[in-house]
Formats: C-alpha cells, structure tokens, sequence
C-alpha cells in the first residue's frame, strides 16, 4: 500500500511539472529557431525553481520545519533564493544580450528580480503545503492504523473472556443437571460439546453469518431447557433467519443466560420467554422476558462479566447503531436489544 502511494506521489509529480515545462512549447509549433532558442532559458530558469522546490519538499522541510527549527529554515531558504536569484538574473541578462534589441527600452531589471523572488517563494510555499498536507495524511493513517489494532486487541480480550465465561456458565448447569436428572447429562455433555466447537472455534472474526448465529442460539437454549422443570414455562420463536446478513457473535447470549439464571425458581411457576425476529437487510430484535427471582448477594458465580461484556462489544462493533433496554417490572424481567445490520 505504501509503495503503491510512493509511485501515485512520483506520477503526480511528473505530471505536474510535465505541464509546467511543456505549456510554452504549445505556442511555438510555428515559431522559428529564435523563439526556439529562447525555450532553453525558460528551461532553465524553471529548472532553478524546481530546485527550491525540492530542495525544501526533500530537505529544508524534514530537517528543520518539522523539528520546529524555523529560524534555520527560513536562513536556509534566504540563502537559496540568493544564489537561485543570481543566477536567474544572469541567465536573464545572457538572454536579454542575445536575443533582445538594444536599442529599444527595456523594462525595469527590478520588474524581473521581483517577479523571480516573487515566484521562489510561491515555489517553497508550495513545497510546504504539499509536505505538510503529504504529512497530515501519513499521520492520520497512523492513527488509524493505531485505532484499528487497539479495537482488535480490545475485542479479543473480550472474546477471550467471553468463551471461558461462557464455558463456566454452561458447566456450572450441567452439573446441577448431573445431580437432578443425570440421565440427562450425556445428552447435555453432547450439546455442550457441539455449542463448544462453535464457540472456540467458529467464530474467530468479528462478523459470522446470521444464520448460524441463530442456529446457535436454538442449541444453546435447547442445553438450558433440559435442566428447568415442569413448572417453567419456556417459549423461544426465532424468525428472520437469512444467510445474507452478518452479525457479530455470542451477542444474545448473556441476556439469555442471564433469564435462565434469574428468572427459573426450583419451588414457584416461572416462565421465560425469548423472541428473536431479524429483517433482512435491517436489524434484529431480541426480546427476553422472565420472572424475577434475582440471585442473593452471596451467589456470585459469573460475577456480572457477560453482561459487562455485551455493552463494551456493542459499543465497539455497534456504535450508535443499537439500543439496548432492561427494566424491572416486579414480577418479571424484560430486556429488549435492538441491532441495526452494519
């Protein structure tokens, strides 16, 4: 990408003082070997402003103006415009000598010394637009390149908390389902395993096709209903599934998690209910409604981290471009997330 910038900036150049060089020759198609002599000055007083140019783009610029030495710059180029001026007005007088009556007035020498100097500068001036903006864009694509690999880092620590709180959440239920229904277990140590596989594996970049997010999803609360009992109400509708939109994975699951942890009760009536719609080519809502029967204080087991985790994710990957709602009706929990498709 680099070089690819280097050699568009050298095309660039070229171009630019290709038209500069050859704009006078456009008027001397018909012109006689007098006109076409006096080119070669033209030529020449234009090589000495390609000179300023570069002697500050390349030079002058990098040593001292970037290092905020701009006494020394500006000594630098007052000794250049000297030395260029000089020899712009000797090659003016040469040309005038050769090629110009002496018998008839001449304009002012002054006229041609200003105009010189005049145009060395605007040459510098130039030259310092051109680096500094040059510079400005290499800077920002620093810093981008910068922001990009911190968002990368960021999102992979989350993802690698992710997995093992997910992990430690799914074993903590199988082994309430190995003491309750262990004829149960083998198939949930199954599901586990295939849950895992997607979970570790499946789902190394930051976007996955949608359908198999939802597929997962299904497994996952497939897993968790075979520990809930008779008393529990469960209703899951998952609709809109597609495989042309992309989501960001293991977004729903803490919200999910979170239902069957708080809202099942091993002695009351307690229901959860999950609603998953997507739109093709728009978002997706997930609405999670449960009863209410929060863990005491003492229950710590995840600590809040999948929770913590989803905003810092959504923030990352969706920002603006979500709304997340969770309130407490009393008896029942709602949480309601809405994701706009990138």
């Amino acid at each position: 990408m680099i070089e690819k910038k280097a050699k568009v900036q050298i095309l660039i150049h070229l171009l630019a003082w290709g038209i500069f060089f050859g704009f006078p020759l456009l008027f001397m198609v018909e012109s006689g070997e007098r006109e076409c002599a006096r080119y070669w000055f033209y030529f020449l007083n234009t090589i000495i402003y390609v000179v300023v140019f570069y002697l500050n783009y390349i030079w002058l610029i990098e040593r001292y103006l970037f290092s905020k030495q701009i006494k020394r710059f500006v000594f630098a180029n007052v000794i250049i415009m000297l030395v260029c001026g000089a020899l712009t007005y000797y090659s003016k007088e040469l040309e005038s000598f050769l090629y110009i009556p002496h018998n008839g007035p001449h304009p002012p020498k002054v006229l041609f010394i200003f105009r010189d100097i005049s145009f060395m500068l605007l040459m510098a001036g130039l030259s310092v637009a051109v680096r500094m903006t040059g510079n400005w864009y290499r800077i920002e694509a620093i810093h981008k390149e910068t922001e990009k690999a911190q968002f990368e880092a960021e999102l992979k620590n989350l993802k690698s908390q992710l997995n093992p709180h997910f992990l430690f959440n799914t074993l903590n239920n199988i082994y309430s389902l190995v003491i309750v229904k262990p004829e149960k277990a083998q198939e949930a140590i199954h599901r586990l395993s295939n849950l895992l596989r997607y979970a570790l594996y499946e789902n190394n970049t930051n976007f996955v096709p949608l359908n198999n997010e939802l597929k997962f999803i299904e497994s996952y609360v497939q897993l968790m209903s075979l520990r809930v009992s008779k008393n529990v109400q469960l209703s899951t509708q998952i609709k809109g599934s597609n495989p042309v939109d992309q989501i960001a994975p293991m977004l729903f699951i803490s919200i999910i998690e979170n239902a069957f942890k708080h809202g099942v009760s091993p002695t009351e009536a307690s229901f959860i209910r999950i609603n998953i719609e997507a739109k093709t080519g728009q978002g997706i809502i997930c609405t999670v409604e449960n009863s209410n029967f929060p863990k005491k204080e003492m229950d710590r087991s995840g600590s809040g981290i999948g929770h913590e985790n989803l905003l810092k994710r959504l923030d990352l990957l969706y920002p603006g471009k979500y709304e997340l709602t969770a309130e407490n009706r009393g008896a029942s929990y709602f949480v309601e997330l809405k994701i706009t498709f990138l």
